[in-house]
């Protein structure tokens, strides 16, 4: 599995995802940290990665396009510091790995998380 992190994802996450076994770049390494959703979506579809972010945009692009990659996982915590939630979200990621690889969207917070296969359809 790799994660593509959003602008809106401390680029602190690459470390301990990393040390867990599971590929990250942040998108600052990649493209323009003005960058609308789609291209971030395309660039993340593309390479192979799905998009970890703290934007329900992305869920909405899902929605709308039917898109069928990449995975989109949301993380919804008022604070999404890997010191805060890594300790959490990685074992969800981990427990899911082949669910994020054949296309998801997930939503992860503290008390629960939300999958549903992709695309999405009415």
């Amino acid at each position: 599995m790799k994660l593509l992190l959003d602008m809106n994802i401390p680029p602190a996450w690459v470390a301990p995802l990393a040390a867990a076994g599971i590929g990250a770049r942040h998108w600052k390494d990649i493209g323009r940290h003005d960058a609308d959703d789609r291209e971030i979506m395309v660039w993340a579809r593309d390479h192979g990665f799905a998009v970890f972010t703290h934007d329900l945009d992305f869920g909405a692009l899902l929605h709308a396009t039917g898109a069928s990659a990449p995975s989109v996982i949301q993380l919804r915590d008022e604070d999404v510091r890997p010191a805060s939630c890594a300790a959490w979200v990685i074992p969800a990621l981990a427990a899911s790995a082949a669910e994020i690889e054949q296309g998801v969207l997930m939503t992860l917070d503290p008390r629960k998380q939300r999958m549903r296969l992709l695309p999405l359809v009415r």
